[in-house]
């Protein structure tokens, strides 16, 4: 299991910890200041984080390994993810009692897209009102009557549109282990998470605690799992497909773009070559 389960999990998965979504932000100032000051920071963090990763990027390897390993340990004791399947996301909200979806944040700051309403908030009371102050000093929203409170079946319809797109899911925190948040995301959405960790190999998560696998006597060789890959971890030539596990992490979006039924996912630990690649 990642460092987190091990630390917060309590032996499970730690998104999985009903305790790690029993924060009430109205009491805990100290987590409510940090998500109002993460919003409202929001714009310079991710053009921050996005000049790091160029900078690195131009640098030898051995330091840009050293600095984006750096930026990662820093990350994790605030804000930090893990991609996860679609059958977890759905464990998720069976533990929070709110579920609140929102305009999503990285789209709202990438030039060309819109903020689609992709990312969504899992805690166990309402916090429309930290999201009112967070977004307060946007000039153009957005505003309480873009926040929608959602039953469970509905937020699993809008998880499921969202893979049948590519729309990797991942969970994060916000000042570990206040587990409060699933975005739906892909390289092309203007995702920072994604940006830094598939775009310039600095970690902002760990990878899933699957890996894909293949059953190469009923795949067709149609490559839609390749296409879809959000990780450039499956190859396809002269006829074959490949996957290569310590490229993989575990979102699963490769399987649900399956039509022969060829791909699963099996734990991580039980896959030699990656048990230990977190």
């Amino acid at each position: 299991m990642c460092q987190f389960c091990v630390e917060h999990g309590e032996g499970k998965r730690w998104y999985l910890n009903a305790e790690n979504y029993a924060y009430d932000l109205s009491s805990d100032l100290k987590r409510r200041g940090y998500v109002v000051d993460f919003i409202r920071g929001f714009p310079k963090t991710r053009a921050t984080g996005i000049l790091a990763g160029n900078v690195l990027s131009k640098l030898p390897r051995s330091l840009a390994q050293l600095g984006g390993d750096t930026i990662s340990r820093n990350m994790r004791p605030n804000h930090f993810g893990q991609p996860l399947p679609i059958e977890d996301v759905e464990e998720v909200f069976r533990l929070a009692t709110s579920i609140t979806v929102i305009p999503c944040i990285c789209r709202m700051h990438e030039p060309g897209k819109s903020a689609e309403e992709v990312c969504i908030l899992v805690t166990t009371k309402p916090i429309d009102d930290v999201l009112l102050e967070g977004f307060s000093s946007y000039d153009d929203g957005p505003g309480l009557d873009d926040f929608r409170t959602i039953t469970a079946d509905e937020a699993m319809t809008l998880v499921r549109e969202c893979e049948t797109r590519g729309l990797m899911h991942s969970i994060w925190t916000f000042q570990t282990p206040f587990t409060a948040a699933i975005c739906n995301c892909n390289l092309e959405s203007g995702c920072m998470a994604m940006k830094l960790t598939a775009g310039y190999g600095i970690k902002m998560m760990w990878r899933g605690e699957e890996v894909a696998t293949l059953d190469e006597e009923h795949c067709t060789r149609c490559a839609a799992c390749k296409k879809i890959c959000p990780f450039d971890a499956i190859s396809a030539g002269s006829g074959r497909i490949a996957f290569h596990p310590e490229k993989c992490w575990g979102c699963g979006i490769c399987r649900s773009a399956c039509k022969a039924g060829a791909i699963t996912l099996v734990d991580r630990r039980d896959v030699p070559a990656v048990a230990a690649l977190w």
